[in-house]
């Protein structure tokens, strides 16, 4: 018998991940269906593009708008991510955000690496592209949205809550 150490198989881990998702209101995150796609994107991704062995370190879900940058979830994400030197992973870049200057800002911290799972290959500068396309795509929403809501207000639609819902939160208060 030899004195001779065991021998045993050494798994080093090629890359860490940090998964951030999010919808905009209760109703999405309620039923699921965002984030079942999102988490698809990102399941992709990692089968697909990332170094084998990887690892997650962590999965952060949060049901807030984009609109808002002070999203706890996203304040945490980022913050694990940079502390254990991993890759924050999004689906879409717009699940981060569609305002050009808030990924511009995240672009440029130093220590933070940024993927997204439907633009495997993307560099910073396509992103940036991306970007600004995403924050475009917001305002053609916002300016659909409010002409259809002036036409259904010149059809003689109702706009807002009901006056009983109105009384119900007052009577609450």
């Amino acid at each position: 018998m030899t004195n001779e150490p065991f021998k045993t198989e050494q798994r080093t881990i090629s890359r860490r991940f940090v998964l951030y998702l999010r919808v905009s209101s209760q109703e999405q995150g309620r039923s699921g269906l965002g984030l079942e796609a999102q988490k698809r994107d990102i399941r992709l991704f990692l089968s697909n593009y990332a170094e084998q062995p990887y690892e997650v370190l962590g999965r952060f879900v949060e049901v807030h708008s984009g609109t808002d940058d002070e999203r706890p979830e996203l304040k945490k994400a980022i913050a694990l991510a940079m502390r254990d030197k991993a890759t924050l992973v999004v689906s879409k870049l717009d699940r981060l955000s569609r305002r050009v200057s808030f990924i511009a800002s995240l672009l440029e911290w130093k220590g933070l690496d940024l993927k997204v799972a439907q633009m495997p290959y993307a560099d910073k500068f396509q992103l940036h592209i991306y970007a600004a396309l995403a924050e475009q795509e917001r305002d053609f929403i916002s300016q659909r949205t409010k002409a259809a809501l002036q036409v259904a207000k010149a059809k003689g639609t109702r706009l807002g809550a009901p006056k009983y819902h109105l009384d119900v939160l007052a009577a609450a208060r």
